[in-house]
């Protein structure tokens, strides 16, 4: 049922969201409008399809680093549109084959060290914009170059040349103001959103720059370009190039599952912030965002999904139903079609500082410092994922993160599924190998070693009085130990532990 809440909380959603869509479209390296387009489709389309009440759907920052590599390995943006529709097929698949607990089994470490990562590299994206660098090269023979040589000081003119101090200035003051507003003390200035006040505070410095003819004024590729009429420039997916490159499959599954990772995280987080204790049914989320993702491919978007700036400003605008979604997006919607000139206006300095901030909101020093309290068994397959995505890519950064907690568990598992207890009685070393309810082949190597530690001349008892399950791997570890126990004068006992035949029994 509509709420008179959520025509507001829409309106707000709508301010918060378009600097996003901007920023995040910048920072994958995508045309500028196809960021509103996927805050449109996020809103309408998304949000019909639904069962979240408070999520909202759009581009969201944890993907730009798999889209603008992407875009640079397909050859064009065209291109990179068929992988973000065979992502969207991909997660209705997800939904509709009800597989959306999968991304439970993703260990919350590695999902944590993917987005410290993706934040790592979002704001190393947007330095050189903060600082207005006007050469592309300011991570190799630019910001670099200024330590790889004896003269220092040179470097440092050279590169000082390059930098545009009214972007600096911008940049500036947009993080303080963000910083400024992020306080809980400082919540009574948030009148507008912050990210609005920054957008609308970058234009006034440069109106002002450029009034007074200064030379700090920025130039107009220092501003946001869109269409007058975006949908005259719209790009297609090239339909001919679906099966010229496998790389478009591998690039679309891969933004199909991240895309499906963060949404999930999403509303997980936004059922918890729901004060009327609804529940998203996660499969039909799935089929949502697969559905809107489609559609961002067709036509001409970068990909989506639920969003958690954007839904803790709809819950924070106090929204009631997913209505509010939907009127960001009609919102989102006529900004293009009657205003794309006030767009024009904006700053990619106060973008910048947009998503600087937000990198920083995912790499948090706490979350660094919380992991490692917690021990290594966290914290290494965390900080492995962030060295091996910054290394190479998102993909083997994961992969990796996920066989080093899978180490983890199996090492684990080695401790937990035996126990070994020893006593001193009447002279001789008394010992009692006790399995658990599960022992498997993973344990082979470590019970075959504990075995072979028991010495000569003592007492053995193997209890397998609480097994529920033993693998035929241990029963001939055990078998074959009754031999050399013999020989070696074990005194050994076994409890409801069945001898089998072995290799060398049968010689």
């Amino acid at each position: 049922m509509f709420k008179r809440h959520d025509l507001a909380a829409g309106l707000t959603v709508f301010l918060v969201a378009l600097p996003l869509c901007l920023g995040v479209a910048l920072a994958s390296g995508a045309p500028l409008y196809s960021g509103i387009l996927s805050g449109i489709i996020g809103g309408i389309v998304v949000s019909v399809i639904s069962g979240s009440q408070l999520a909202v759907s759009g581009p969201a920052a944890g993907l730009t680093t798999l889209v603008s590599a992407a875009i640079i390995s397909l050859g064009n943006f065209e291109t990179f549109l068929l992988a973000v529709m065979i992502a969207g097929i991909f997660q209705v698949l997800l939904g509709v084959l009800r597989l959306g607990v999968f991304a439970s089994y993703f260990p919350s470490s590695v999902i944590k060290g993917m987005m410290a990562a993706i934040g790592i590299i979002l704001i190393s994206k947007q330095i050189p914009l903060a600082l207005g660098y006007n050469q592309p090269d300011f991570w190799t023979s630019g910001f670099v170059q200024i330590f790889t040589s004896d003269n220092f000081l040179g470097n440092l003119v050279q590169f000082n040349s390059h930098i545009t101090r009214g972007a600096v200035l911008i940049s500036f003051i947009s993080l303080a103001i963000l910083i400024f507003l992020k306080q809980p003390k400082n919540k009574k200035f948030n009148i507008l959103p912050a990210s609005l006040i920054v957008v609308i505070v970058g234009i006034a410095i440069n109106y002002a720059l450029t009034y007074l003819g200064s030379s700090y004024a920025l130039k107009t590729n220092q501003l946001v370009k869109i269409p007058d009429n975006i949908f005259a420039e719209i790009k297609f997916p090239s339909f001919s190039k679906i099966l010229s490159n496998y790389e478009i499959w591998k690039d679309g599954i891969l933004i199909g599952i991240l895309a499906t990772l963060e949404t999930l995280l999403c509303v997980e987080a936004m059922d918890k912030l729901d004060k009327h204790n609804r529940i998203t049914p996660v499969n039909r989320e799935l089929v949502a965002q697969g559905v809107g993702n489609f559609f961002c491919g067709l036509l001409g978007a970068i990909p989506i999904t639920a969003v958690v700036v954007r839904g803790s400003a709809n819950i924070q605008a106090g929204a009631k139903t997913k209505v509010s979604a939907f009127v960001h997006g009609v919102f989102l919607l006529l900004s293009v079609l009657l205003v794309p000139f006030l767009i024009n206006l904006i700053p990619y300095a106060s973008l910048s500082a947009i998503l600087i901030l937000t990198g920083f909101g995912l790499t948090k020093i706490r979350i660094y410092k919380s992991l490692f309290k917690i021990g290594w068994k966290q914290f290494i397959p965390f900080i492995a994922t962030i060295i091996i995505i910054l290394a190479t890519d998102l993909l083997i950064g994961v992969s990796i993160g996920l066989l080093i907690s899978i180490y983890y568990i199996i090492k684990e598992n080695f401790k937990e599924s035996y126990d070994l207890e020893k006593t001193h009685h009447q002279g001789l070393d008394h010992f009692t190998l006790k399995l658990h309810s599960s022992v498997t082949f993973l344990n082979k190597v470590e019970i075959k070693n504990t075995l072979d530690q028991v010495p000569p001349y003592s007492e053995l008892t193997i209890d397998g009085s609480a097994v529920h399950f033993i693998d035929h791997d241990i029963l001939e570890i055990i078998s074959d130990f009754v031999t050399k126990a013999h020989d070696r004068h074990i005194q050994l006992e076994l409890i409801n532990i069945e001898i089998v035949e072995t290799a060398a029994s049968s010689h």
